[in-house]
């Protein structure tokens, strides 16, 4: 469980810093909706994903696995499509009011899936390091 919460951390910190990074390299060289494309789905979806890690947490506190299952469940359910329908509205405003560039947001949407990418790369980097030893 640990190793697990080490790679959540990982992933975490590298949202941050990609979104930081890709910001500002978009920022200096590219149009100002592009850059804030980028931004602002980086935000969006570093945002949605701490929001997850922090809603399985608390889902997984020994106070909240001792509430009724269905109910847990269902609050969880709850949580992740209002999340999930804010995120569709936000990104509907800012696609349909053009002050984002469609292709930037989905850029910066993947900010997660990069950080993933760069976490399951780091482990099995240390997999196959640890059995050539």
């Amino acid at each position: 469980m640990q190793d697990v919460n080490k790679i959540v951390d990982f992933i975490t910190i590298s949202n941050w810093l990609i979104l930081l990074l890709s910001g500002m390299t978009a920022v200096m060289m590219t149009p100002v909706n592009f850059a804030c494309g980028i931004i602002f789905g980086g935000l969006i979806a570093a945002v949605n994903f701490h929001l997850l890690k922090k809603a399985i947490k608390t889902a997984f506190t020994p106070k909240a696995a001792s509430k009724s299952k269905k109910l847990m469940i269902g609050n969880s359910l709850f949580k992740y499509y209002i999340r999930f329908a804010i995120s569709g509205v936000l990104i509907y405003l800012l696609i349909s009011r053009h002050i984002v560039n469609p292709l930037a947001l989905l850029a910066g949407l993947s900010i997660v899936v990069v950080s993933m990418f760069l976490a399951t790369a780091r482990e099995l980097t240390k997999l196959f390091f640890k059995e050539a030893v």
